[in-house]
């Protein structure tokens, strides 16, 4: 599968697209990434060196592949960190492009605006682009549990109150995402050994919980490679209960592996066999 991804780059380390694109790429997919920022590393180290990219130059690079007639092979798009409303338009437009070339091909929207330990860290006004413009045009919508809460302008402490925040999302106009993915939840009704990611549709729903890794400092990033993987599995095969637990048998992976090396970052690159083929095994259940 082909997939166009406008995600934050970084240098060092693996947030946006350098969380999305080797996953991908290790699946056997073609990912032509559009970076949204050049960063020397992700803002968590309270200090980076870089810039946003333009909208004109985003704009741009996605004009130029759209010229070379790649548009109608695209079968999904990726969309996370939005840094200003010039931005915002552009993702808008590369959505509706895309989609005119190919009816079929899947939005994934990652409304990338902060999480549990951080707060919010995105500008004012770009929660209000996720929440009114872009996630009711789009398929799929990935929020983290602090996004789906700031979203909602609700509080999720249950597994009921998390579906009925979700569907809250999936009821947009004129249409809403086909199927909400909550990449993290933290519930009081759970275990505290675990962590769930839940989907979500209009009338179903379907839970993964795996095995809560103790890091020092959580590594950022997992929800951004989750999206992806969970996007290509979804569109392979069109089964959500199979596309969750294909995404988080490899992350779980991926970061049992970071944990033992002792890492603050990923270790996508060394894991790609336990991302590709993962040990341990999570099946979804429905709820």
């Amino acid at each position: 599968m082909r997939f166009l991804s406008l995600q934050s780059h970084v240098a060092y380390g693996y947030v946006g697209n350098r969380a999305a694109t080797f996953p991908l790429q290790r699946l056997g997919h073609e990912v032509w990434a559009v970076n949204t920022v050049e960063f020397s590393n992700h803002t968590g180290y309270g200090a980076w060196r870089g810039r946003a990219a333009s909208a004109e130059q985003v704009a741009e690079i996605v004009q130029g592949i759209e010229a070379l007639g790649q548009f109608s092979r695209c079968d999904g798009l990726l969309t996370g960190y939005v840094g200003d409303a010039a931005l915002a338009d552009v993702v808008l437009d590369t959505a509706r492009r895309v989609r005119a070339a190919n009816p079929r091909a899947v939005w994934c929207c990652d409304p990338v605006l902060g999480d549990i330990d951080t707060g919010i860290y995105v500008k004012p006004g770009i929660d209000i682009f996720f929440r009114d413009r872009a996630i009711p045009a789009a398929d799929l919508v990935t929020p983290n549990h602090f996004e789906l809460e700031h979203l909602t302008g609700r509080t999720v402490s249950t597994m009921a109150e998390a579906l009925s925040a979700a569907r809250t999302l999936l009821a947009g106009e004129p249409r809403g995402p086909r199927l909400a993915l909550i990449t993290s939840l933290r519930r009081a009704d759970a275990s505290p050994d675990t962590i769930e990611m839940v989907a979500v549709t209009t009338d179903a729903a379907w839970r993964v919980a795996t095995p809560m890794i103790g890091f020092e400092i959580a590594p950022n990033g997992t929800g951004d490679a989750v999206a992806a993987l969970f996007t290509a599995h979804w569109i392979a095969g069109d089964d959500v209960a199979d596309a969750l637990g294909k995404a988080a048998s490899s992350i779980f992976a991926v970061l049992e592996a970071t944990a033992a090396m002792g890492e603050r970052e990923l270790q996508l690159v060394a894991a790609q066999d336990r991302l590709v083929a993962p040990p341990r095994a999570f099946k979804a259940e429905k709820l």
